[in-house]
């Protein structure tokens, strides 16, 4: 598990390093320069190459400016141009300058330079600082970087113009080819668009005591995403068992020839290891049901069956939620008027936890008075559309900061969101925050939520909780699209093989643990 903080959550953990540790702000700045003039020379450009090092005044300047003495001490050409008003500078900026003056290097302010050949551009402006949008003077530095023609760019932090937090562009930013990160990686380095400007993100420890994470406040704790160890996390299998001890999961799912998103839940739920799997779907969907899965019990209704036998409706979903220790509901149960009255049925009746997904969302933010009857044991997994409906937020809107649009959703509701993208984030009710960082573009296929959906049911069926379940989840079916590109290329992939795919990876990586 890695900690992804925010700017401010980094700068609290500064603080305490210098602070109260009693860490040298210098020696922290010597670190962090080292790591970036390393980074530079693993770009293998010769000595003879010209090298751009801009500075802000503020303390990411400092890094940069003492970066690019290191280089300068190595025997390589490099110029400092200084960005911003150097009498506003700070304590550590003036320090490394005049460093920097005493070796005799170039250092010219900006406006008075005149460009020339850059072949690898250190982007030193802004680093985690930036809150507002970058305008004036700052936006003329910006473009005049995008047009140096650097072979390549190495970011120190953060690249400028990114919000740390939020992966914004705020304004205008510099794409980096290689970014440069003290202590943890930012939230925003791995949220899209800022991720797309990172390029490789290289963590470097300059000494912040291991605890130093655990200074934020528990209102304020750092998110985190998963890494291959985190397979760990995965529950075990205990030879001496049988179907019943790895859970029950109803798969509530599947309007008249709607049935495959049915297939799919139920499928990656077998294939994440639930024991026992029911699909309680429309009738028509009985026979295509038999056929691509028997491993699954089946339930069936008729359509009508609700509005025309309601006693009897109700007893059957009394039944099956005493039976289920899991339960899906609503992938491709349609939008007709009997969904309103299906969804109310389950959550006025379910006592176990329940993954709400795909037209059950629909169904909520088209009836606004189901969201009464949520509970903590409540998971949903809306993709942006989806959450735009439930919230009223424009999907614009709902990028401009993704995971603190699921964190409010969660925290408001007493629920764990799932809110998809590109870089999923999970939120749970406490604050928790998951950001994904697997996946890829092969997995954009119909179907693939439903897969989603059937993963994180069969975690919980096994006994994980809903947060742990939901970001777990998420991070199998990433790694799951992963290698079905790496083995079979980009375009291909068929949401059933994602499926198949995490059972290889529960069964690979977990039985050797």
């Amino acid at each position: 598990m890695r900690y992804l903080v925010t700017g401010s959550q980094m700068k609290a953990i500064d603080r305490h390093a210098i602070q109260v540790t009693g860490i040298p702000s210098v020696v922290l700045m010597e670190r962090a320069a080292l790591a970036v003039a390393d980074a530079v020379e693993e770009l293998k450009c010769n000595l003879s190459a010209s090298i751009w090092a801009v500075c802000g005044t503020g303390n990411n300047g400092a890094d940069g400016v003492a970066a690019a003495r290191i280089l300068h001490c190595r025997g390589y050409r490099v110029t400092i141009l200084l960005a911003g008003d150097p009498q506003r500078g700070t304590e550590e900026f003036h320090l490394q300058r005049r460093i920097a003056e005493n070796l005799g290097m170039q250092i010219v302010e900006w406006r008075d330079f005149l460009p020339g050949r850059c072949d690898v551009l250190i982007d030193a402006v802004f680093g985690v600082g930036l809150s507002r949008p970058v305008e004036g003077e700052y936006l003329k530095i910006l473009r005049m970087m995008e047009n140096a023609g650097a072979s390549k760019t190495v970011a120190v932090d953060m690249p400028s113009g990114i919000h740390s937090g939020s992966g914004q562009v705020m304004g205008a930013a510099v794409r980096a080819d290689v970014t440069v990160t003290f202590g943890y990686q930012k939230l925003g380095s791995v949220l899209y668009p800022g991720r797309g400007y990172c390029g490789r993100v290289k963590v470097c420890d300059i000494g912040f005591p291991p605890e130093s994470i655990g200074i934020l406040d528990e209102g304020d704790a750092a998110a985190v995403t998963f890494g291959g160890e985190d397979l760990a996390r995965l529950p075990r299998r205990p030879a001496y068992s049988n179907k019943g001890t790895f859970g029950k999961v109803l798969v509530v799912a599947g309007s008249a020839g709607m049935g495959g998103a049915a297939y799919l839940s139920a499928l990656a739920a077998y294939r994440t290891g639930a024991g026992l799997v029911k699909i309680m779907t429309d009738e028509e969907n009985r026979t295509v049901m038999q056929q691509l899965l028997p491993e699954a019990v089946l339930d069936t209704y008729r359509a009508g069956e609700m509005e025309e036998e309601p006693d009897t409706f109700h007893e059957k979903v009394e039944r099956e939620c005493a039976w289920a220790d899991v339960i899906v509901l609503g992938p491709g149960i349609g939008q007709a008027p009997g969904v309103r009255g299906l969804l109310k049925e389950f959550l006025m009746n379910a006592y176990v936890p329940m993954v709400l997904d795909a037209d059950g969302l629909n169904a909520i933010a088209k009836y606004p008075e189901l969201k009464q009857y949520f509970t903590e044991n409540i998971i949903i997994t809306p993709h942006m559309g989806e959450m735009s409906r439930l919230t009223g937020m424009t999907v614009e809107q709902l990028c401009r900061d993704i995971a603190a649009a699921a964190a409010e959703y969660s925290a408001s509701h007493g629920i764990t969101c799932v809110l998809k993208d590109a870089a999923s984030v999970v939120c749970g009710r406490d604050g928790q925050i998951y950001v994904n960082t697997v996946g890829n573009s092969c997995m954009a296929k119909a179907g693939s939520g439903d897969v989603l959906t059937g993963v994180i049911a069969g975690l919980l069926a096994q006994g994980c909780e809903p947060w742990d379940a939901a970001a777990l989840g998420v991070f199998l079916h990433g790694m799951a699209g992963d290698r079905i590109r790496e083995r079979d290329g980009s375009h291909g992939m068929l949401a059933r093989e994602l499926a198949d795919e995490v059972g290889r990876i529960e069964g690979q990586e977990a039985d050797g643990q």
